[in-house]
């Protein structure tokens, strides 16, 4: 995956934890959340979502947990794009164990670019698709 971009580096905190002692579903959306805002912030460019009042809106998240996670787990997402479309890109993140490289999740995503007054889709420009190719894993 070389066309992968490290897009969170963070710890799974005791309180993070639920009852059972791994970490709770909730936090691995938030940590897989704060990852795509970085990916799509390079995918946008340097601040064109608010000199453009564009954003990005998720319209199908699916989440594969396949590694418990345990308070104090060392966690790294990193992200790829696996499709663009017109206005839309999909992507997958894989959060590892950043010490073992154990797979504890893997999230794919497809998000709209999205035009935040007039509430509705708009096409990736040029810029955008060129960049969005440079983390294009087939």
């Amino acid at each position: 995956m070389s066309k992968s971009l490290v897009t969170f580096v963070g710890v799974a905190h005791p309180w993070m934890c639920d009852v059972m002692g791994h970490m709770n579903v909730r936090h691995y959306a938030a940590m897989f959340d704060d990852a795509s805002f970085q990916l799509l912030g390079h995918i946008a460019g340097q601040d064109s979502t608010q000199a453009s009042a564009r954003g990005w809106a998720d319209v199908r998240t699916e989440i594969d947990y396949r590694h418990e996670t345990k308070a104090g787990s060392l966690l790294t997402i990193r992200s790829h794009v696996v499709k663009i479309g017109r206005t839309s890109v999909t992507f997958e993140q894989v959060m590892s164990g950043s010490l073992d490289g154990i797979v504890h999740a893997s999230s794919r995503t497809t998000s709209v670019h999205f035009d935040l007054a007039a509430r509705a889709s708009v096409a990736l420009d040029e810029a955008m698709r060129g960049r969005a190719a440079t983390f294009l894993v087939e």
